[in-house]
């Protein structure tokens, strides 16, 4: 590419005319046309959202491009955009192992996982919903209750499960009674489960829901399925069972509570004999008492329910929540505060990239950005304490913990989102007690000592 060119379309590129760029290399014969001249055309389509276009430029030099980074990035780009994350995260991890530690690569790779991260959740919501479809066909009128259906690895027996839910079978004497006292015939299909295994906690946990619930946008989870007694804690008419939560918290008297769920009272599942009568097939709901007891259908009869329970990992967001957190804590703004803060250190180069490495390694230990009371949070509660009574060394007990959310909890979108008073309390109070944070009732601050140790901590992480 002629150097005149060069300049003029990165001149372009800067002041964002984009068009003219596009519209000065279309003059030139494609034949005529390098890899560069190429690379500055597919740039400009994909800055004016001609991904497709953009794409299609870049396949064209997919050879010459193999050892460019900047080839995969924007080959990367434009798949992010198209939404073919497994192709923009395949050119992403290669742009960064040809140019490591990009800010832009590292970003966008973090997006595109993210990205795929949904489509796989998405497809796997899909496929059990299909499947869930497919298993209410599979019973009906004249079929054996659960007829084709694999009970075998069914329940979690756990210590807890079998402790708080799980029975000796029911007789037919244990089955009448309960119904007398709960006032509902119960459902066949459900009595037969029962005398197989009398109530327990699942393996598949979580019912797809068409509709956002009180729980999530789209599925209700359970903790487990009451059995018939009287004996468990979480059996129908135990002491937590379906009359507990009709009298004590309100539910309404329209049927029986079946399960109980993860919010610990706050939304059950019921049996709903409003349509049927009390000696009918009960549909099956999911009931909000936070959100005024609004009923949510799931299901039309208890084993169309069983039946269509799936595991909790169809809808786990761990690993996309953790990619965004590390993403957060490697690229996000600092609040005013923490900046302020950072600026005056002279003992230590970088002190930025110290705290994004060790909240860095913070994250790759928890899962999530969060301070608790183990090692590392420790390190980040000394560690912003020194900042802080460095810049402000008249600082008290109660202006520090009153300034304490401005520097990391809250302030800047590089954050916890929120913290425990009591963590931070119980750091400084212990710190006090080791004799590592003294001063008087005006003024607290670390010892020679204390900080001579956390400098040299500070430095391996700057290293």
């Amino acid at each position: 590419m002629e150097r005149d060119l060069l300049e003029q379309l990165n001149l372009w590129h800067e002041e964002d005319e984009f068009e003219n760029i596009i519209d000065r290399i279309l003059e030139i014969p494609e034949r005529e046309r390098d890899y560069d001249v190429i690379s500055h055309l597919a740039r400009a389509m994909n800055n004016l959202e001609r991904y497709e276009e953009a794409l299609q430029q870049l396949l064209s030099i997919e050879k010459q491009g193999g050892n460019d980074p900047l080839w995969h990035f924007r080959a990367g780009y434009a798949y992010y955009y198209l939404e073919q994350y497994e192709d923009a995260v395949r050119e992403f991890e290669i742009a960064d192992k040809l140019a490591p530690k990009d800010t832009n690569t590292l970003t966008f790779l973090t997006w595109s996982r993210q990205g795929l991260n949904a489509v796989n959740r998405k497809r796997k919501r899909s496929m059990a919903i299909q499947a869930q479809n497919e298993q209410g066909g599979n019973h009906g009128a004249g079929k054996a209750p659960f007829e084709g259906f694999d009970l075998t690895n069914f329940w979690n027996d756990s210590d807890y499960a079998l402790k708080q839910y799980v029975s000796e079978p029911p007789t037919d004497e244990l089955i009448t009674s309960i119904e007398q006292e709960l006032g509902y015939k119960l459902p066949a299909s459900y009595i037969a489960m029962m005398k197989l295994h009398n109530g327990g906690v699942p393996v598949n946990t979580c019912f797809p829901t068409e509709e956002a619930t009180s729980w999530a946008e789209d599925h209700i989870a359970i903790t487990g399925i009451m059995g018939i007694g009287r004996d468990k804690h979480y059996s129908l008419c135990g002491e937590l069972g379906s009359r507990f939560m009709i009298e004590e918290w309100g539910y309404p008297d329209i049927g029986v509570v079946i399960c109980d769920c993860p919010s610990a009272g706050h939304d059950v599942v019921m049996l709903d004999y409003r349509n049927c009568g009390r000696d009918g097939e009960p549909e099956v709901i999911h009931v909000d008492q936070e959100g005024d007891y609004e009923i949510t259908f799931l299901a039309e009869n208890f084993e169309a329910f069983i039946r269509g329970l799936v595991h909790d990992d169809v809808y786990d967001t761990s690993e996309e929540d953790k990619q965004e957190d590390l993403r957060k804590v490697a690229h996000e703004e600092f609040s005013p505060l923490l900046s302020e803060l950072c600026a005056r250190v002279t003992e230590v180069g970088n002190m930025e990239e110290i705290i994004r490495a060790v909240c860095t390694s913070i994250v790759e230990d928890k899962g999530y950005f969060a301070f608790h009371a183990d090692e590392l949070s420790t390190l980040m509660y000394d560690l912003q304490f020194w900042l802080y009574t460095k810049s402000y060394p008249h600082t008290n007990r109660e202006q520090y913990l009153k300034d304490y959310e401005k520097i990391i909890a809250f302030g800047g979108a590089f954050s916890t989102g929120g913290y425990a008073p009591g963590f931070v309390t119980d750091w400084l109070d212990d710190r006090i007690r080791q004799g590592v944070i003294v001063g008087t009732s005006d003024a607290l601050t670390f010892t020679d000592t204390a900080t001579e140790q956390l400098l040299e901590r500070l430095k391996a992480y700057a290293s």
